[in-house]
């Protein structure tokens, strides 16, 4: 087991998660299919188990300290992702996996097209 190269995976999502505010996600998963040939599932739910400690709690307590935080919407939101995050879970599990990963890249993209190209 690479554990060296897992730790680097690490470290790259948590400055990338830190700096952009992105979830870890988006760099835990392309990275672990791409460099460890994980299947897209395998990915994603290595990529959610990431989530069940509390990995950006040094993160949020900065962006708490400078005012950055606002709790209660991040409380609803919460609320919403613990029914939601089990839902998506059952539909990906019956997702072949070609699709899943088609899904997940189609998913950056217009994300990343909104980024480039939103005028707001």
């Amino acid at each position: 087991m690479p554990i060296f190269l897992y730790v680097v995976v690490g470290v790259a999502a948590g400055i990338t998660s830190g700096l952009l505010g992105v979830g870890g996600g988006i760099i835990i998963i392309p990275l672990l299919r791409y460099l460890f040939h994980f299947t897209q599932h395998e990915a994603q739910g290595t990529s959610l188990a990431i989530l069940l400690l509390p990995i950006g709690l040094p993160a949020v307590w900065k962006y708490y300290l400078g005012g950055y935080v606002k709790v209660p919407v991040a409380a609803w939101i919460v609320v919403g992702f613990l029914s939601g995050v089990y839902g998506g879970a059952v539909l990906a599990s019956d997702i072949p996996d070609v699709l899943l990963r088609r899904l997940f890249g189609v998913f950056l993209l217009l994300v990343a097209l909104e980024m480039i190209f939103s005028h707001r």
